[in-house]
């Protein structure tokens, strides 16, 4: 895996708008989400040119929001790039990336949601890519969000541990106050406390792999696209999935895992993490643990198929980095989940 730097205090960080103009609509809570990347992560912050554009202007040129990612790895001032927001339809942008010069340059470049697309995509090119909190949904919000998170983001961001002990957020939240109230900018919704912490809900031994996953609506999008997956890639990866605000039924998010065991993936992979859905009821939570086992096990004969839900990243906050192309081990014995090396390029690898 080609491996970016890791961020230093004062390195600038490039704002794009891969996917919609939610920074053009709500400038308060995009401005605001600045302010705490510049105030927490002690950076520089670069916009580029598609970063504030209106949704119409964005829609009408994917060439363009192309052109900004491509610039951001082509220009070596530029030490990182978060994305503003997500979307729905960034799965266009793909046939303008310069995945050449991107590979050149690797660069520490995060995002969720809609990021899906070009962030598992260039992962599969054999870089290592990070699935975060973006600078309207999770970075905007740190002032309201436990301090666990913001000391998360300080130690994952900025230092290149050999081994990260992921841990359960103590409580989270399902969303965010309206934006365009501005008295309560930056809050979030009720925080339920978080006392079960994740569940291992299949799978016996220590299983170790390579991250690879995203949103599993917006992977739907690539599929039988040129961008979609090798047959021979999924060998050994730990895969990780989760639901968006648009809030698929339990029985929705098991049609999409039904057409992974069509491809012959369970057979392959050595673990799965779902991500905490947002906006579930308890109810609804325990019929996805269930469809889970019921599609993955049943149907496919994947019993022993480590799988890790609940687990703090996605639509739900606070979020945890997960570096897609990075090896993770999941111990269903002692309940851990530890990234086994770092995703930042060192002079000698750790693993």
């Amino acid at each position: 895996m080609l491996k970016p730097k890791k961020l230093e205090k004062g390195s600038k960080v490039a704002i794009i708008s891969p996917s919609s103009g939610l920074p053009y609509l709500y400038p308060e809570i995009y401005e605001l989400g600045l302010e705490k990347i510049r105030e927490v992560l002690q950076v520089e912050v670069i916009e580029m040119p598609t970063a504030r554009m209106s949704p119409a202007q964005l829609y009408d040129n994917p060439a363009l929001r192309a052109e900004d990612i491509n610039e951001c790895f082509r220009d070596h001032s530029i030490n990182a790039i978060f994305t503003s927001i997500g979307g729905y339809e960034s799965i266009r942008i793909l046939p303008y990336l310069n995945t050449e010069l991107i590979m050149e340059n690797p660069k520490l470049i995060m995002g969720f949601s809609d990021a899906t697309t070009f962030l598992a995509y260039l992962n599969s090119l054999g870089m290592v890519t990070f699935y975060g909190p973006s600078v309207m949904a999770g970075m905007a919000q740190i002032g309201n969000l436990p301090q666990s998170y913001t000391e998360h983001l300080q130690q994952f961001l900025f230092s290149e541990p050999p081994i990260y002990q992921y841990k359960p957020y103590a409580k989270w939240t399902n969303g965010y106050k309206d934006w365009s109230h501005l008295e309560t900018l930056g809050q979030c919704q009720p925080f339920i406390e978080n006392s079960e912490g994740w569940t291992f809900i299949q799978g016996n031994t220590l299983v170790e792999g390579k991250l690879w996953g995203g949103c599993i609506e917006v992977l739907e999008f690539m599929k039988a696209t040129p961008y979609w997956i090798q047959e021979d890639f999924w060998q050994g990866k730990i895969l990780f999935f989760e639901t968006s605000e648009e809030k698929p039924t339990p029985m929705q998010v098991g049609y999409m895992l039904r057409n992974y065991g069509m491809q012959g993936v369970f057979s392959k992979v050595k673990g799965i993490i779902f991500g905490r859905p947002k906006d579930y009821t308890a109810k609804e939570k325990q019929e996805l643990d269930d469809i889970l086992v019921s599609i993955i096990a049943k149907e496919f004969g994947a019993s022993d198929l480590t799988i890790v839900s609940s687990f703090d990243f996605g639509h739900t906050d606070p979020k945890l980095i997960l570096p897609l192309g990075c090896k993770v081990s999941l111990d269903p014995i002692c309940q851990e989940v530890i990234l086994k090396e770092s995703p930042f390029k060192a002079d000698v690898d750790s693993f």
